[in-house]
């Protein structure tokens, strides 16, 4: 690998990008981990449990999240760098059954509670909701506009963008700060799911 360059053309800027969005991190989330050296990917590849043996990673990413001891139940901030592509955005890496059964109950239980929870969206042409999505239909009662989230194993809301002259401009960091602040609110009604004790509703068995 050529050590200098991916120190001067990929990690400077990561660590500039991370440096650059910590003060809106933390002004979010307080709680958030901003270390660079825990933000930032690393670009060696575990082989140890994985038939692809190729030693580096394919893509890099920042990943602004809560202590180890809570972060993958909880909700996350990310900026991902492919070779032709970017995104960024926010929401669960894997979120568990517990949690994404406690969104179906909100659905569920308070529709008009969630939709103005995902409000925002149908006013913005940035991000889009992702995530593995069960095949079969849970539930036949949710109504249509809602089971792009209700279906999801896990959920996030991302921009995708090709690689373009936005990712190499000082404008990326403005772009970034804008998009995390439009994901400020669902960002932390989505960590209350962690919290939330009410009982019943549709449950999922994997």
């Amino acid at each position: 690998m050529h050590r200098s360059d991916y120190e001067q053309y990929l990690l400077a800027p990561l660590r500039a990008l991370t440096a650059g969005l910590t003060p809106l991190m933390l002004s979010i989330d307080q709680d958030l981990v901003t270390t660079p050296k825990r933000v930032i990917s690393r670009i060696h590849r575990d082989t140890r449990f994985s038939r692809d043996k190729s030693p580096y990673k394919s893509t890099l990413w920042l990943t602004f999240k809560r202590p180890l001891s809570e972060w993958q139940d909880a909700p996350a901030f990310f900026f991902e760098l492919g070779a032709d592509s970017w995104r960024y955005g926010m929401g669960f890496y894997a979120a568990s059954r517990e949690t994404m059964n406690r969104l179906r109950q909100l659905i569920e239980r308070k529709p008009a509670e969630f939709e103005r929870m995902i409000a925002f969206l149908a006013d913005q042409d940035r991000f889009v909701i992702e995530g593995e999505q069960y095949k079969r239909l849970i539930n036949p009662a949710v109504p249509e506009h809602l089971l792009s989230s209700y279906q999801r194993k896990s959920v996030y809301l991302v921009c995708n963008r090709p690689s373009d002259g936005l990712l190499f401009s000082r404008e990326l960091m403005s772009e970034l700060i804008t998009g995390f602040s439009l994901l400020e609110p669902l960002y932390h009604s989505f960590g209350k799911l962690r919290n939330n004790s009410n009982k019943g509703g549709h449950r999922v068995q994997n």
